[in-house]
């Protein structure tokens, strides 16, 4: 009997910390030939902030991660974390969204990726009335934060992302409307 081949599935790759202030460039035309060389399909950039969808029938995301990383080492010449997920984790991030989405600006939610799922003593130190009218909530693998001033003047936020709460886990922020369109661009 012959093993049929995996299907196809649709990705996407979520770089931290590139096209900031100008360090770590990576053209995103570029990007897109480093994972075309890797084999990926229906490769395609979204922003300059390091979002990639493709289309993959490996299943591993840590796997697809960590060779997209050495990969993009060794084009560029400087490390990049990246995280990989599916679009069906993004449409359940999209869904689960404690907060009301649809009646807020794009800028005023955010959410936050993690490489794993933080456990609550990682905020239990975070009273959120402190932070008022900031408030965050915990989801699968995903911080959501409200601020309605952006990301940019959050105090909260700031305070969420230092490295000693984020120690061990690999973190990346998109805001909701960068959510909602790699929702789109990864809906199977």
């Amino acid at each position: 009997m012959t093993k049929r081949p995996a299907p196809v599935k649709k990705y996407a790759a979520l770089l931290r910390g590139i096209n900031v202030g100008g360090n770590k460039k990576v053209p995103m035309a570029e990007l897109r030939s480093v994972l075309e060389a890797l084999g990926h399909g229906d490769v395609i950039t979204y922003l300059q902030s390091g979002n990639a969808v493709f289309s993959s029938a490996e299943r591993d995301t840590a796997a697809l991660a960590r060779e997209m990383e050495a990969a993009v080492e060794a084009r560029f010449g400087f490390p990049v974390k990246i995280l990989v997920v599916d679009g069906a984790y993004l449409r359940a991030v999209a869904d689960a969204c404690p907060f009301p989405a649809a009646e807020l600006e794009g800028r005023q939610l955010h959410a936050t990726f993690f490489s794993g799922q933080p456990g609550p003593e990682r905020f239990a130190a975070f009273d959120p009335a402190a932070y008022h009218p900031e408030d965050y909530r915990i989801g699968d693998r995903v911080l959501y934060l409200y601020a309605p001033d952006g990301l940019g003047r959050s105090v909260l936020g700031a305070a969420l992302h230092k490295p000693s709460v984020l120690k061990g886990l690999d973190a990346t922020t998109r805001n909701w409307n960068t959510v909602v369109k790699l929702v789109e661009l990864t809906a199977e």
